[in-house]
């Protein structure tokens, strides 16, 4: 058996204030635990159908842009953990389908880590989905860590 742990916790990111929460709180418990963070960009269809051509180069665009989004959470991953983020960047119909996706091709996720919305908003569209729905990824159980949006460094560093 190996000494060096192949668990990963998975963050979404997107375009929330609160994902950097789930990030950092991620990167702290990958750090405590010996665990390594993933991120997932997910890109979903655009939306013009007309001309082929046109959807290809929108579709390279959505993909530089989740390349260029991903890129910059990756200083903060390698800061904490002294690891690079693992990228996974996945086409699929909604974030919760490109979970499913991600998580059914990556056994070595073991945890998914969301940030609740602050300031009133409800708890974000994937929070809120999956309070609704459930945390079956198919057929894997995955437990789902939730943290404050606005949890400070501070008390992240105290929690995890």
């Amino acid at each position: 058996m190996s000494t060096t742990s192949q668990r990963k916790f998975l963050v979404v990111s997107d375009d929330t204030p609160e994902f950097q929460a789930a990030l950092r709180f991620a990167c702290r418990r990958a750090r405590s635990t010996g665990g390594h963070v993933a991120i997932l960009r997910v890109i979903e269809p655009a939306e013009f159908e007309h001309w082929s051509g046109v959807r290809a180069e929108i579709q390279r665009q959505a993909r530089d842009e989740a390349e260029a989004v991903l890129q910059e959470a990756a200083g903060l991953v390698q800061q904490e953990t002294g690891f690079p983020p693992e990228f996974l960047i996945v086409d699929a119909e909604n974030v919760r389908a490109g979970l499913k996706k991600a998580i059914a091709q990556d056994p070595d996720i073991k945890i998914l880590v969301l940030a609740a919305a602050v300031g009133g908003r409800g708890p974000g569209p994937l929070v809120a989905a999956l309070a609704k729905d459930g945390v079956r990824w198919g057929d894997r159980k995955l437990p789902v860590t939730l943290v404050p949006g606005d949890l400070t460094d501070a008390e992240i560093a105290e929690l995890a």
